[in-house]
Order: structure tokens, then C-alpha cells, then sequence
């Protein structure tokens, strides 16, 4: 097990490079840029933080982290999510193209349906992770990382100039204001700005919508989904000025509303399983390494034909020799203090022997205790298996579990 030691060494380095430039804090106050929101979450008492080049709320007035958690557990919760990159792709053999970076069967989608993704690389390593929408044949929808927006938009470039007929191609980037309603409540709230019938728009689908009282006739793409893994929307909103309008809107309905910021969502991402680039995910970590096999399509696992996209030789092997593959991302759940991103794991028999590391972790309001999620050596990722965690100089008892640590409640198709 030398080797994934190594393994690990290395990529607790690659996870602080990946972090910082992804998620870079170090970046002087005034030149932060701020979201169509900004205003608003300063007259809300929020505490702002500098987040992947931002300024952005991580909590507001009045209210907890367990709070906030919580709320958006059993209510609705609004976070401001526009920082995060949103592009337009379409033109000849886009569909193509998209399946050339990655492993995704984007013929298989129907028009509005959309997919969680990852961009690759040569080596199979993860650029970024993605949520790509079919609007039509080789047209899509795209969002991606805002702390990874320079590489992000490096790499589609580079790629689009290597790829056959890429200078037919549209890629656009653009920005506006960005919302995600989450929470048991959200079609309620939701329901009281359109017309649309929510009742037939199932997670993982995504249509375009209207929205009553702002004096528009504007329609605006909303999916159906989220990053807490309770069920909600993520609505887009480029006219900037409806957008602060409809967040101070949603807001008059405090009983069942409230916003909500960047500490809940990491702890709701978190219980619910879900990557956080620059700790689950990075340059040197393959889908099938990050436990996603399900994101390499079952149609895409063939010979060159099918399995075309970077770094396809590598996670099919991995796919098809599990063997292959030394350490997989698992759950984690412990007691006392908290496991937090670079902690070194080791085996609980021989505890000088470091069999994996912390990828993120965090007390966890709705299961209780401490959840993690990590990567670890094999034999040791086996559900039931104990180890050890460092934390502050000491070795505290882990036990490797199932992810999600809490039950999701995703609204889908009957």
C-alpha cells in the first residue's frame, strides 16, 4: 500500500493547489467581484466572505448555521447562486463535441432534460463538474464552477480549436442572477410567480418559465433539482433587475423563506454525498476513482466508437478492471470533533500505516455526529470498516458508511 500512500501525499498537495486556484480567498477586498445580489444581502445583515473570487454570504443575521441548515430542511431557502458560470453552446455537431470532454450520452437526453457531468481531461482527471441541458439537438445549456471559470473557459476554447468543424460552433458565457429555491416548500413558494404547472416539471428536467408582477414578458430557464438534495429549482434570470426583484419577493414570504448561505449549503451538499470541486474532485482524480461510475453512460462503455471522450482508455479499464483502481471516495461518520479537508487517515489495527485521506467534512445537523467524505485505500473503503482520523494531533475512531447520510427527497417522475 506504499504506493496510494504516495498517492495520497500527492494528492493532498494537488487538493490545496486545486483549492486555491479554484477557490482562491486570497484576493484583496476591493477587487472582489459581487453578484446582482450583493446589495441585498448587505441590507439582509449578511456576514460576506470572499469565495472563488466573490464577495459572498456564508450566513445572515439572526440566524445559526444549524439554523440555516435546518430551515432549509423542512421550509424553503433561497441562495444566491450566481457566481456560478452559465454558458449557451449550440451549432453543428455540438452534441458530439460535448460527448468528446465527457462521458455523458447527450443523444440519449430528451430537449429540457438535463445531466450532471464532468469535464476531462487527457488523463481522465476531472477539470470541473457540470450541469449540462439539452434544449434541443446540439444545442445546450451549461453551468459550471465560478472559481474555475478561467480554466474552465482555457480548456472549452482549446478543446473547440482541436475538434473537428469546432469554428462552426457557438460558445457563449453569460451572467445574471442565479437562484436556487430549495427545500420541502419550494413548488409552493415557486408557484405563487407563475403560471406554469410545477407539478409535471420532475428533477432532473428543466422548462422555461414565467414570472407574474415584475413587468415582463420575459420567459426564464428553470430545473428542477439542487445541491442539498432536497427537492427544489435552480432558476436563471439574465435581466439582472427582475432578478433582485423576484429574490426581494420571495423574501415577503418569511414564514415559509428565508435566504440562505454559503455555510449551510456546504453541510446540505455534504449529508446529501455531493462533490465539491477542489476536495472530491481535481485534475488528477477520474470519475470512477470519485465513486461516479453512473456519470460514464452505459452507452459510452464500448470500443473507440462509443468510448471516444479524454481519457476514455483509462476509466474504462477502471470501469472494467476494479482492481485497477487503489482508493475510492466513501463515507465517513464519526464522534467528537469534526474530520475537515487534508486530515490523513490510518488503519485502525496498525494506525502508523496512513490508508486514506479527508476530502471535506462537518458536523452534520440532520443525521447527528460527524460526516466526512474521503478517499480511501482499499481494503479499507468497506462499509463497517474502522480507522483512524488525525485531527488536531490526535487519532480519533471513524467508521467508513453509505452516502447519502441523509435520505434525499428529490421530486421525481412517477
Amino acid at each position: 500500500m506504499l504506493r496510494s500512500s504516495i498517492k495520497y501525499t500527492t494528492n493532498l498537495k494537488t487538493f490545496s493547489k486545486s483549492t486555491i486556484k479554484c477557490y482562491s480567498t486570497e484576493v484583496s477586498e476591493e477587487n472582489l467581484l459581487k453578484t446582482p445580489l450583493f446589495d441585498s444581502h448587505v441590507a439582509l445583515g449578511a456576514t460576506m466572505v470572499p469565495f472563488a473570487g466573490y464577495s459572498m454570504p456564508v450566513l445572515y443575521k439572526d440566524q445559526t448555521h444549524i439554523q440555516s441548515h435546518n430551515w432549509t430542511r423542512k421550509n424553503c431557502g433561497i441562495f444566491d447562486v450566481s457566481h456560478m458560470l452559465q454558458h449557451k453552446i449550440n451549432g453543428p455537431n455540438t452534441t458530439k463535441f460535448l460527448e468528446k470532454i465527457t462521458p455523458t450520452d447527450f443523444h440519449a437526453l430528451k430537449p429540457y432534460q438535463n445531466h450532471l457531468s464532468v469535464l476531462l481531461n487527457k488523463n481522465g482527471g476531472v477539470i470541473d463538474d457540470t450541469i449540462i441541458t439539452k434544449h434541443a439537438d446540439d444545442s445546450f445549456y451549461i453551468v459550471t464552477n465560478a472559481g474555475c471559470r478561467e480554466k474552465d473557459i482555457a480548456f472549452i476554447k482549446e478543446e473547440l480549436k482541436n475538434f473537428p468543424g469546432g469554428e462552426q460552433i457557438n460558445h457563449e458565457n453569460f451572467d445574471g442572477t442565479l437562484l436556487a429555491i430549495q427545500g420541502p416548500k419550494s413548488q409552493e413558494i415557486l408557484s405563487k410567480f407563475t403560471t406554469s404547472n410545477l407539478k409535471d416539471l420532475y428533477f432532473g428536467n428543466s422548462r422555461f418559465i414565467d414570472l407574474q408582477g415584475f413587468n415582463t414578458d420575459e420567459k426564464f430557464h428553470v430545473s428542477r433539482g439542487g445541491y442539498t438534495g432536497e427537492d427544489g429549482f435552480e432558476i436563471s434570470i439574465p435581466n439582472n433587475k427582475v432578478g433582485v426583484e423576484f429574490f426581494n419577493a420571495l423574501l415577503e414570504y418569511d414564514e415559509i423563506v428565508k435566504p440562505i448561505g454559503l455555510a449551510a449549503r456546504d453541510s446540505l451538499r455534504l449529508e446529501a454525498g455531493m462533490c465539491l470541486y477542489g476536495h472530491e474532485l481535481n485534475d488528477d482524480v477520474t470519475p470512477i476513482e470519485a465513486s461516479l461510475n453512473w456519470l460514464v453512460s452505459k452507452s459510452r462503455r464500448g470500443d473507440s466508437s462509443t468510448a471516444n471522450f479524454n481519457g476514455a482508455s483509462k476509466i474504462i479499464e477502471q470501469i472494467n478492471n476494479p482492481k485497477s483502481v487503489s482508493y475510492k471516495r466513501v463515507g465517513l461518520t464519526s464522534k467528537g470533533p469534526s474530520p475537515r479537508h487534508g486530515n490523513k487517515i490510518f488503519s485502525a489495527e496498525d494506525p502508523s500505516k496512513q490508508v486514506g485521506i479527508v476530502c471535506s467534512g462537518s458536523p452534520s445537523p440532520s443525521a447527528g455526529g460527524n460526516v466526512a467524505q474521503v478517499f480511501l485505500d482499499k481494503p479499507y473503503n468497506k462499509t463497517g470498516t474502522k480507522v483512524k482520523v488525525e485531527i488536531r494531533g490526535k487519532l480519533r475512531d471513524a467508521e467508513v458508511a453509505k452516502m447519502p447520510f441523509y435520505p434525499t427527497s428529490y421530486y421525481k417522475s412517477p
